[in-house]
């Protein structure tokens, strides 16, 4: 059965992480994904090592295991578009699309005549997806933008890290790229909503995703927050703004994440550290007090918690009902249980490596299950099949363009 997008052909012209991203959400939905690249080079991202992709005899491949992240379920043709024979070949494969995500600069794609006004003119109900730093409109829209500095403009790294003058204090950067990523997320959800759109109206659209305004978005109650008091949030670690307890606490081997997100939790809690007088302890037995007497619920929490290992408390907390977990580096996360029993990690055959191992969509359906096709590919894997099965291009056609340098 085909996957709940099977139905959907994609153009994604996009590279490195936010746009890819979508494209292999759709990908992994069952869509026909057509990944355009620059000949000879590629997507940025496949340089982006080490670590790289090792072929079976295990020598390193020209593909970092960064590119591996984001292009699983694509194929890859490679079209020059800056010959008018590659600009005339991505205009017919959009007539052919029903989306196509780009993340080149405001307004460089148009002037290559293939801007939303150009291949809508093909194509009235192609779903055109820009995904740029800034945005189409607004006095930055012509600027570059990468996740790091969003990271830092959106106000994602005033809030993550350590307070000023503690060991390790000031802003960090996420350990993964987040802008992009959510951008690419709220990129699949607005492209989804779109072709639910268009089969109800038969027009396509121009959606603009912008990492600035996606990692703002990202903030939440940290935005509300703000709004509220008027004072920005400050960086306290691994500590909740809202919610106490909701931290790791030190055992006597380790850490443990104890996160009690209600007062019924945090009594449950109390019991099971033999602490029930906590629960009513003025200071302690509402949320809003524990927030307000922080420092001293942690010391409180603190002295006791380092009496027992981590497995004694993990063991403890899971029997009582209490959300808890360790922290975990990724060889241990792919060692729990319940990863592997959700076959969180799967295989896909690569053209060079052989089994490929990659992390499976968190999306699963009952009626449309996900099937993973294909691996990310080689760059320029698919293009004669591209050319000749949707083009209809002859052998001799295609090695005319080979010739031009449009592919």
């Amino acid at each position: 059965m085909a996957g709940p997008l099977g139905h959907v052909r994609v153009l994604d012209l996009s590279r490195v992480l936010a746009g890819p991203w979508a494209g292999q959400n759709l990908a992994d939905l069952g869509a026909e994904v057509i990944k355009v690249e620059r000949p000879k080079v590629g997507d940025d991202s496949r340089a982006f090592g080490p670590p790289w992709v090792r072929d079976k005899a295990g020598n390193a491949t020209r593909d970092s295991a960064y590119f591996t992240s984001a292009n699983r379920g694509k194929k890859s043709i490679t079209v020059n578009i800056a010959r008018p024979e590659g600009q005339a070949l991505v205009r017919a494969l959009a007539a052919k699309c029903d989306v196509l995500i780009e993340n080149y600069k405001h307004g460089d794609l148009a002037r290559y005549g293939l801007g939303y006004g150009d291949l809508t003119a093909v194509n009235p109900r192609l779903i055109y997806c820009s995904v740029t730093g800034f945005g189409q409109t607004g006095p930055y829209r012509e600027r570059p933008g990468y996740d790091f500095m969003i990271q830092g403009m959106g106000g994602m790294m005033s809030v993550t890290g350590e307070p000023d003058g503690a060991p390790g204090g000031g802003p960090q950067r996420a350990g993964v790229p987040i802008a992009d990523i959510i951008t690419g997320m709220y990129a699949s959800i607005a492209i989804c909503a779109a072709l639910a759109s268009r089969a109800e109206t038969g027009q396509g659209q121009h959606l603009d995703l912008a990492l600035l305004d996606s990692q703002i978005a990202l903030l939440a109650y940290q935005n509300t927050n703000y709004f509220s008091t008027g004072k920005p949030p400050a960086r306290i670690g691994n500590l909740h703004p809202n919610i106490v307890p909701y931290q790791p606490f030190k055992a006597s081997d380790g850490e443990v994440i104890v996160a009690c997100g209600n007062d019924n939790l945090f009594r449950k809690f109390c019991e099971a550290a033999g602490r029930p007088e906590l629960a009513d302890d003025p200071r302690f037995a509402t949320n809003g007090k524990r927030v307000e007497n922080r420092a001293e619920m942690t010391r409180v929490i603190q002295e006791f918690f380092g009496r027992r290992s981590k497995a004694e408390w993990l063991e403890r907390l899971e029997a009582a009902g209490v959300p808890n977990g360790p922290i975990n580096d990724l060889a241990q996360v792919f060692e729990e249980p319940q990863v592997k029993a959700r076959g969180v990690k799967i295989e896909l055959e690569h053209a060079a490596a052989g089994k490929l191992p990659l992390v499976a969509s968190p999306m699963r359906f009952s009626g449309t299950p996900l099937e993973y096709r294909l691996a990310p590919p080689q760059l320029g894997e698919h293009t004669d099949e591209v050319l000749r099965g949707l083009l209809g291009k002859s052998e001799a056609e295609i090695a005319q363009l080979r010739a031009a340098g449009a592919i």
